[in-house]
């Protein structure tokens, strides 16, 4: 009886907090808002290292070759392999001075934002400047903040691209969560 009982107790537990999750106070809705958690710095020395050249010399590990060759292999197999991440598209058009906008706009931005990279594209009728590698669309989202200030009409795009080598000066991760905020 004390086991059905507390099945029971738990089960409505359960069922209150999801439907809690997904229900809202008066006068409140729910935003997606970023957060920011730091992270280790990476020791950018490390690159292009295993585990097994970088150990001490008094450790011995007993391991086939086999096995090695294989982990070996799978990594020079990826160093090429395009991953699906975001991008923010800053310009998009196809009239008749598009060429010349879209090479400005690709301008404008390297000399505002040096340090993020920008791709000018082509595909017809449209010609398209995203800029930017991002991992995940919080990422981007984080980004997209600070690129609308100078171009109101940038949008997030998913795109598949080689990600570049991860930089030591980003040493946070960006993840979206849903926050309670007052409606006016």
């Amino acid at each position: 009886m004390k086991r059905l009982f507390s099945i029971l107790f738990c089960a409505t537990a359960f069922a209150c907090a999801a439907h809690a999750q997904h229900t809202t106070p008066p006068g409140y809705e729910l935003v997606d808002s970023l957060v920011f958690t730091p992270l280790a710095v990476v020791d950018s020395t490390l690159e292009g290292s295993t585990v097994f050249s970088v150990m001490p010399d008094n450790v011995h590990v007993s391991q086939s070759g086999v096995i090695r060759n294989t982990v070996e292999s799978r990594i020079r197999s990826n160093r090429d392999r395009q991953y699906s991440g975001y991008r923010i598209r800053i310009f998009f058009d196809n009239g008749q001075n598009a060429r010349a906008e879209s090479e400005a706009a690709l301008y404008r931005f390297k000399v505002l934002n040096p340090g993020i990279s920008a791709y000018r594209s082509f595909s017809n009728p449209y010609f398209k400047v995203t800029v930017g590698d991002f991992r995940n669309k919080s990422e981007a989202m984080a980004a997209l903040e600070n690129i609308r200030q100078q171009f109101p009409s940038a949008f997030i795009v998913q795109e598949k691209f080689k990600y570049p080598a991860m930089e030591n000066m980003v040493a946070y991760r960006v993840d979206t969560v849903k926050v309670l905020r007052k409606v006016d």
